[in-house]
């Protein structure tokens, strides 16, 4: 009887655990894919500041669980970039993603899951507006990422890798590697049909390398930043808040270039 209790017990956490508390952080790259035949409505905005450069975003993005460990994604955002002279707004490049989760481990009131994601820019976007809205080229994107979500302690690592293409006025924007550890807290653990919020700490860095006009580096492009970031979670049920702020704490640009003043992103997920 104890055993078929702690049994029962066991996979109604794992259960818990794949439905309630799967979702990735803020800013970082998660393991968080969907069950199989779900789909994922997400919503969101972004805001970045450098010097007196502005850019905004909104982006919508349908996601499709394939099976319980592959769901599949596409992304179209509208930006408005503007400075002190001079704005330009219109529809940025669709990207295509693929994410699959290659391990998993369920334990009492515990998951631990690793996955690799797979993403490809297309280049639909209006560059002659604004390099910025859209560089027209094909860019790659690699990942690889690893998950730890618990009753109350949340981790999570990842790293990816962008490999961007050159367009047909020989520009190749340099490729970015970005980094990010994560932890994140529930104070107070409720069960799954109540409001629950997670409160997040990120760490975030970026690399690019400098980009390239027929073959040629260009000297105001390319550097690292480094980035702290609290946000949280809040769901309730199949609907998730997210939201965060990033804040520059170490910056090494190569050239004239702005650093970051801040980054701020807020998401909105309904899984049906």
């Amino acid at each position: 009887m104890i055993r078929r209790t702690a049994i029962g017990l066991l996979a109604g956490t794992s259960l818990l655990a794949s439905q309630a508390w799967a979702h990735d952080p803020v800013f970082g790259l998660g393991p968080h894919t969907l069950f199989k035949g779900g789909y994922e409505i997400h919503v969101e905005y972004d805001r970045e500041e450098a010097g007196s450069e502005t850019e905004n975003e909104a982006a919508v993005a349908l996601r499709y669980g394939l099976t319980g460990d592959w769901v599949i994604g596409a992304e179209l955002p509208y930006k408005r970039i503007s400075d002190e002279t001079e704005s330009s707004s219109g529809v940025g490049d669709l990207t295509l993603t693929s994410k699959y989760r290659f391990w998993r481990r369920d334990t009492l009131a515990l998951q631990e899951s690793a996955a690799v994601l797979l993403g490809v820019d297309l280049s639909n976007g209006d560059e002659t507006k604004d390099p910025a809205l859209g560089n027209g080229a094909t860019d790659w994107i690699a990942g690889l990422t690893y998950g730890y979500e618990g009753r109350k302690w949340y981790r999570w690592a990842a790293i990816r890798h962008r490999f961007n293409g050159e367009n047909d006025q020989g520009l190749r924007a340099g490729d970015k590697t970005l980094l990010d550890l994560v932890v994140g807290i529930r104070l107070e653990p409720t069960p799954y049909t109540a409001p629950d919020t997670v409160w997040m700490l990120e760490l975030n860095g970026e690399h690019s390398q400098r980009a390239e006009l027929n073959g040629a580096g260009l000297a105001n492009s390319g550097g690292t930043e480094w980035f702290v970031s609290p946000g949280l979670m809040w769901t309730k049920r199949n609907f998730a808040v997210k939201t965060g702020i990033q804040i520059p704490v170490a910056s090494d640009l190569n050239g004239s270039q702005f650093d970051s003043d801040y980054r701020f992103k807020l998401e909105l997920e309904w899984h049906l």
